[in-house]
């Protein structure tokens, strides 16, 4: 493949990922809507359900969000009901979150997620590992440059 040929649409990586995380956007958002969450909160809860208690800056990381962007949706979910935020005794500065009853609940009904999407994928579970684990490495690649 020549210059120019990596500049076509069809050939552009970083394109496809983006196209492909909107359609795993789209195929998610029938359920979340059941569950009156968006993508960004789902996942929020997804890393509290995994860590229990974690500080806003924890959640930002994990989900490369920064703090502009997840404090007015952390806001909205403990509006929700679905978590707490509570300030550290020790430093003001830091806030830890915490899901409330009801965000634990959600957990049973978010199972459904991956049972009913993941087989939209057309991948194996063994091609479902790699794309994963080939995903994650591109990602550490990436963070060696951006965030060195």
């Amino acid at each position: 493949m020549n210059s120019e040929d990596f500049l076509k649409l069809d050939n552009q990586l970083c394109f496809a990922i983006y196209a492909c995380s909107r359609e795993i956007t789209r195929l998610y958002r029938p359920i979340l809507e059941k569950l009156e969450l968006t993508y960004p909160q789902f996942l929020t809860l997804t890393v509290l359900w995994e860590h229990e208690r974690l500080t806003v800056k924890d959640i930002g990381e994990l989900l490369y969000l920064d703090s502009g962007t997840l404090t007015p949706m952390l806001k909205r979910m403990e509006a929700m009901g679905l978590l707490i935020r509570v300030r550290a005794s020790e430093d003001e500065r830091k806030v830890f979150v915490e899901l409330t009853e009801k965000g634990n609940n959600l957990k049973e009904e978010a199972l459904e997620l991956p049972e009913k999407c993941i087989p939209h994928f057309g991948l194996s579970k063994g091609e479902y590992g790699e794309m994963l684990l080939k995903m994650n490495q591109l990602i550490g690649n990436l963070q060696k440059v951006t965030r060195p």
